[in-house]
């Protein structure tokens, strides 16, 4: 008899402790990082065909291209497990990977403005509007997962739930950062005077 009570004890503690709260946040922000990684590969995919077409241009900048190449690569190279979710260092490094590649593929398309040929082509035409939408994707996806790792975060956080995640070993998620908040406070410099 005594054994039952101390189980039902435990089944009640253990329901009102958040244990189950944590299971299905633990779980969103599992789904809402692989629609991240899809995106992310949707655009990595974009790439080689980007790189191909603009490579047709006679004259174009072979750095531009060779940087985009090479961010690709070191993007798609990096081992994305679930561990990468728990450890802010793995996940400040696939961000920054990201990052380098999304600059990289910025820098191509404001130097194709100089190619008119290219800017006609059809084909890359095509896939930029491919790579924008992608663009978008990966936005509304960081999003979701951003939204998902702060409701996980505040129960990881909130008292009693926060003892819960102590025993259970539910410690809090990093999240996307900006890399350079500095930089982006500042306001532009304009300068009509430049020819």
């Amino acid at each position: 008899m005594k054994r039952w009570f101390l189980i039902a004890m435990a089944v009640l503690l253990l329901s009102g402790c958040g244990y189950n709260d944590f299971q299905r946040l633990d779980e969103q922000t599992k789904s809402a990082w692989s629609e991240v990684l899809n995106q992310y590969q949707r655009r990595a995919d974009l790439v080689p065909n980007i790189v191909a077409t603009v490579k047709g241009e006679a004259n174009f900048e072979q750095e531009t291209l060779t940087k985009v190449i090479e961010a690709r690569a070191k993007a798609t190279s990096m081992q994305v497990t679930p561990e990468v979710l728990n450890n802010p260092d793995a996940f400040a490094k696939f961000q920054a990977a990201q990052g380098e590649l999304g600059s990289a593929l910025s820098r191509l398309m404001v130097t194709v403005e100089r190619y008119p040929n290219l800017k006609a082509n059809q084909g890359f035409s095509d896939l930029r509007v491919q790579l924008e939408g992608t663009e978008n994707r990966i936005t509304v996806a960081r999003n979701r997962y951003i939204k998902s790792v702060q409701d996980y975060n505040v129960l990881a956080r909130s008292f009693p739930s926060n003892l819960t995640a102590m025993v259970f070993s539910y410690p809090p998620k990093p999240n996307f950062s900006v890399q350079n908040e500095a930089a982006i406070s500042a306001p532009p410099t304009v300068d009509f005077n430049k020819k």
